[in-house]
């Protein structure tokens, strides 16, 4: 039987955990809270971030990481991207030798703008080969009412993501492949940036014209900045791009929608970050994202007044007057 660890218990890697075992998968969950860890391992629930959620009977969780890794054939990591290299490097030591890391994360580090599995390949002294990636529009909100959706597992090696697909096809969750790790992983960190903006958008009370606008001139910051760096064009317009730009950018499950929301609605940051229980991955990224656009001398102005939103004391207004006051271009510029 496929084993898999995976090691965070936050509202994506439950669910996504939730996946793997219902499709028939020997899945054990990591955390460092024993309570939670506890309700899950006894109680097949996690009260913390999926409250009322009856998960599968033969999921297990635990606190010891080391146990959870025991025989894996799957090591997911799940846990927010800034804290995954200082986590990865106590895991190191039990990491299985054969184990393929799957990376659930959507964010660019911080001071490296390193994409994920890049981080992990760096850490876990594993070949690229032994990564992959999980991407696109998977609100927990709706996976966990098990209502039909679709996946992209990716990895530069076939039959790892072949392996992959199979753990996590199930008849309401459809996974694609894909082995453009590098267009899977920037679509699935840089739509979190333009979510944040749509979201101030829409908590001041601008219409649907702005947020079609954003949506579609974010699209093309992510696929220019894709270019630059080597990614798939076509990739942007699948499930891990466009797909979970629009479900991102839309949902009232989104958290990073909702982060700019209540920045739009005139809280200020601190106020906001109160108010949001979970990690919004795009109010660090962010920075991260601007920081490999210049390293690749590419231009973003949607990710760079949201860095002056969430980060520089910028007003939403201000924002807003100078992505409009920006000298006319072709729609189709520096790709």
């Amino acid at each position: 039987m496929t084993k898999a660890a995976v090691l965070g218990t936050g509202s994506w890697g439950t669910t996504f955990a939730m996946i793997l075992a219902e499709g028939g998968t020997s899945t054990t969950l990591w955390g460092r809270r024993a309570e939670v860890v506890e309700a899950i391992d006894r109680g097949h629930e996690n009260p913390e971030y999926l409250p009322g959620v009856r998960l599968p009977e033969s999921l297990r969780a635990t606190t010891d990481a080391a146990v959870a890794m025991e025989g894996a054939d799957f090591v997911v990591l799940a846990v927010p991207s800034q804290t995954l290299r200082g986590n990865l490097g106590g895991w190191r030591p039990h990491i299985p030798e054969h184990a393929v890391l799957v990376s659930l994360m959507k964010g660019i580090e911080l001071r490296t703008s390193k994409r994920m599995s890049e981080v992990i390949c760096e850490v876990a002294g594993v070949p690229e080969e032994r990564v992959a990636v999980v991407s696109g529009p998977n609100l927990v909100g709706e996976l966990i009412r098990r209502e039909p959706a679709a996946t992209v597992v990716a990895s530069v090696d076939d039959k790892v993501t072949g392996r992959l697909q199979e753990a996590c096809h199930l008849p309401w969750f459809r996974a694609y492949t894909n082995s453009d790790v590098v267009g899977v992983e920037l679509g699935g960190a840089v739509k979190n940036v333009i979510a944040l903006a749509v979201g101030v958008a829409a908590g001041m009370g601008l219409g649907d014209n702005v947020r079609a606008t954003l949506m579609t001139r974010g699209l093309a910051e992510i696929a220019r900045l894709g270019a630059a760096v080597g990614a798939d064009p076509h990739t942007f317009a699948g499930l891990a791009g466009m797909g979970d730009l629009v479900a991102t950018c839309t949902s009232p499950l989104s958290r990073n929608r909702t982060f700019g929301e209540n920045l739009g609605r005139g809280m200020s940051m601190a106020e906001t970050i109160a108010a949001t229980k979970q990690t919004a991955e795009g109010v660090k990224s962010c920075e991260s994202v601007l920081g490999l656009a210049r390293r690749y001398d590419v231009e973003m102005p949607i990710t760079e007044v949201v860095v002056g939103v969430v980060h520089d004391g910028m007003t939403p207004s201000e924002a807003a007057v100078l992505l409009m006051s920006r000298t006319p271009k072709p729609e189709r510029y520096g790709v």
